[in-house]
């Protein structure tokens, strides 16, 4: 299921990348609780101290065959009013670690909190950890009787931030960011945009999924620092929820976004980014 390249994945030592997500979506656990978030606090609660309660997150599943529709709302806007509607969240003291539960979905996200916070690359430390935390929680699903998740989709997230001033001045420089993006038009009208948002789809390999980049600028909310948000999403149904297949889809999943934002980018970012392979 890789991209079978041959060649070694894009490495960079100063990649843009603030936060990364890995998880899993599985058919409703149908006698998960309140209580259960509790008690799974109980179990985590050394590593992750910190517990917050949020609106739960809309299926964003992806659909291969059939009619092209618009994809579902990643979030739902009715009132909390049953345990579907409630996600829980376990925040590691430091902020830069959490797991996500509700009751058919696990995720992990590794943030980035400061200027002095490295990505920690994924083989050494992020694939680990999912691969820990996913089965402390389905240790827990069988110790309670809740049966194990059929899971329906796996999906990895990449969310980076390209700064003003970082390889780029003004949205007339995007050229010399997005590889795919030249900016020209057929005449001499129309100005520099003052606005650019970008939404790319492909499909992964087999029907496996898709990969989903979209760009926009935005402004950093504890900094105010002038960016480009740019996200990269993978997800698709494994074909089983065993281990084996499941975490070779999120090794794909993974390598097509490592690939997808190196293709995506250009070589005058990945020297910004100081790519070394």
């Amino acid at each position: 299921m890789s991209a079978n390249t041959g060649e070694p994945l894009p490495r960079f030592d100063d990649p843009p990348v603030v936060e990364t997500v890995i998880g899993f979506e599985f058919e409703e656990i149908q006698h998960w609780g309140i209580q259960h978030f509790g008690l799974f606090w109980e179990e985590v609660k050394d590593q992750f101290p910190n517990c917050q309660l949020h609106q739960s997150l809309g299926s964003l599943r992806e659909q291969i065959d059939g009619p092209k529709v618009p994809q579902a709302p990643g979030f739902q806007l009715s009132a909390v009013g049953n345990i579907s509607d409630l996600r829980c969240l376990y925040v590691a003291a430091d902020n830069r670690t959490l797991i996500q539960i509700q009751n058919n979905r696990f995720l992990f996200n590794w943030r980035k909190c400061g200027p002095s916070d490295h990505y920690p690359h994924y083989n050494e430390s992020i694939r680990p950890a999912v691969m820990r935390e996913w089965e402390r929680f389905r240790q827990f699903l069988q110790r309670h009787e809740l049966g194990m998740p059929a899971i329906t989709q796996c999906e990895v997230t990449y969310v980076n931030h390209l700064e003003i001033g970082k390889g780029w001045k003004s949205l007339a420089d995007l050229p010399d960011v997005f590889s795919g993006w030249s900016g020209r038009t057929s005449g001499r009208f129309l100005p520099v945009p003052e606005s650019v948002t970008l939404n790319v789809r492909y499909m992964l390999p087999d029907k496996k999924g898709r990969l989903r980049i979209s760009a926009s600028p935005a402004i950093r909310r504890e900094d105010a620092i002038e960016l480009i948000h740019l996200e990269l999403t993978a997800r698709g149904y494994p074909g089983a929820s065993d281990d084996k297949s499941v975490f070779e889809w999120i090794d794909m999943g993974r390598e097509w976004i490592v690939r997808g934002f190196t293709d995506f980018t250009s070589e005058k970012m990945h020297a910004v980014w100081s790519r070394t392979q």
